[in-house]
């Protein structure tokens, strides 16, 4: 097969060019018993390929054609030895990843600022993490990635854990020395996983950072539809053999996947990958290309700053993803909330996510130099808006003691809980997650024993105006526990 052949696309036109007779679902039936108003707005098309796992499809979950043919081509692009697609995006196979290579008991070795379906899974799996705390970026305010230094003490810590997870690269573009990291790994035996949600695109470019099947991971999980072109939604789990079992990967995969499974999620799956394949040097080399001329002039704009190739002085920073175009606003005197809102109401703007220091803009294969325009004067209207409240501001970003860890999280989440007051709850175990944003670092996940320290360092948070996340009451007077239950020390 080539890299312009895309299979699972083909056969679903072939079959909805027979215009069969459907008695299956789904009921809409090719649109024609839908809400007249949304089959309009969305075209016939799609509809006409929204289908069910009839033979002539192929089913996902044990794939013999066109899905077969198209996860081949998938590997090939990507570099791996298996490729699974995924409908229920990078969190399903984040989940995936993680509940194939940790059960019951064993130790899983993480980043502290890891995404919550890491832990959904850890939660599922009964395993215990073992954490590691990333780099923090103090002129920004934000978390990068872990060091080879820091794997290297925890393996020495922990020799009997059974698998290491890596982020790469980060949500703000940054990437750990990943190749060293997985060497390290691979001494001990055990496998690397790699929450590779914002990395599908740097496998087909010279210019960013090698991606987990260039630095001889064992898995990564790759939202394609993030940053590759793809339907929201739609995510590929690569896998290199040897230290996973490839059979397993589908059993787990099939576990947390919906049998019905959506044909217009898949076949965009499949054309991203022929652009990628094809088209993806060119495509990115034009995405950098804007992306730089972005950085250059929103550099040139009072009181902000945007984060570069002058942050790379680690292995923890080893390498970035220049078409993350990460910006300080805070010596402009306002918050990154308040950016984001002054965009979306005066030049209609939305940014990908914003914090108390930062906005973060994606530039990707969808943007022109008018939409970079477009953003520049915006940000430029925007200093002249806030000029009068301008002045050098520091951030303030410490790191928490990570707990004494009494319980597994599995058991925190299945245990009986209650509320009870915070500043009452030192020595009892927490039943839920709470962080601090930035630089997103749980300061407690369920089954670690609450201490005085890490209250005061609650409190410190929200009397700076740091938003705390993740706990019920979100004034944090009280907080979940396990019910009756204090640890022997």
């Amino acid at each position: 097969m080539s890299q312009l052949e895309t299979p699972l696309f083909d056969v679903l036109l072939k079959h909805r060019n027979r215009h069969p007779i459907q008695f299956h679902i789904p009921g809409h039936k090719k649109g024609q018993g839908m809400d007249p108003a949304f089959r309009e707005f969305v075209g016939d098309n799609v509809l006409s390929i929204d289908l069910i796992n009839i033979a002539p499809l192929d089913d996902l979950h044990s794939p013999k054609g066109a899905i077969k043919e198209a996860q081949k081509l998938a590997a090939e692009a990507f570099g791996a030895d298996h490729t699974f697609f995924s409908v229920q995006g990078t969190s399903g196979a984040i989940m995936a990843m993680i509940l194939t290579v940790v059960g019951p008991g064993d130790k899983i070795l993480v980043p502290r600022n890891v995404h919550k379906s890491t832990m959904s899974a850890i939660v599922l799996a009964g395993a215990i993490p073992i954490f590691i705390h990333p780099e923090v970026d103090e002129e920004f305010g934000i978390a990068h990635g872990i060091s080879a230094e820091s794997v290297e003490k925890a393996l020495k810590t922990y020799p009997d854990a059974k698998a290491m997870l890596v982020i790469n690269p980060t949500y703000f573009g940054f990437a750990a020395d990943l190749k060293r990291i997985v060497d390290i790994v691979h001494a001990h035996n055990i496998p690397v996983i790699v929450d590779e949600a914002h990395g599908v695109h740097i496998k087909f470019h010279d210019e960013l950072p090698i991606s987990a099947m260039q630095a001889g991971a064992d898995m990564a999980a790759t939202s394609v539809h993030k940053l590759g072109g793809s339907m929201t939604q739609s995510s590929v789990l690569n896998v290199k053999e040897g230290l996973v079992s490839v059979n397993r990967v589908q059993s787990v995969l099939s576990m947390l996947t919906t049998t019905s499974t959506s044909y217009p999620i898949l076949a965009s799956l499949d054309c991203a990958r022929r652009q990628l394949a094809v088209h993806g040097y060119d495509l990115i080399d034009e995405t950098i290309r804007l992306a730089k001329d972005a950085r250059k002039r929103i550099n040139k704009i009072p009181h902000l700053k945007v984060a570069g190739r002058e942050k790379l002085h680690s292995s923890a920073t080893f390498d970035m993803d220049l078409t993350k175009i990460l910006i300080s606003v805070k010596d402009l005197g306002i918050t990154g909330h308040q950016a984001e809102e002054w965009l979306r109401l005066n030049a209609n703007i939305e940014v990908e996510l914003s914090d108390l220091y930062n906005i973060l803009c994606l530039v990707t294969l969808g943007d022109t130099k008018k939409e970079i325009n477009l953003l520049v004067n915006a940000l430029q209207r925007m200093s002249l808006a806030f000029e009068s409240e301008a002045s050098v501001k520091e951030t303030n970003v410490n790191i928490p003691d990570i707990p004494a860890l009494a319980m597994t999280p599995r058991d925190a989440f299945y245990s009986s809980t209650e509320v009870m007051p915070l500043e009452e709850s030192v020595g009892y175990i927490c039943a839920e997650f709470i962080m601090v944003y930035p630089p997103g670092i749980p300061i407690f996940i369920p089954g670690e024993i609450i201490t005085e320290d890490n209250i005061r360092y609650i409190q410190m948070n929200i009397d700076a105006g740091l938003p705390v996340q993740g706990p019920e009451d979100l004034s944090l007077k009280t907080i979940r526990v396990i019910k009756e239950r204090k640890p022997i020390f």
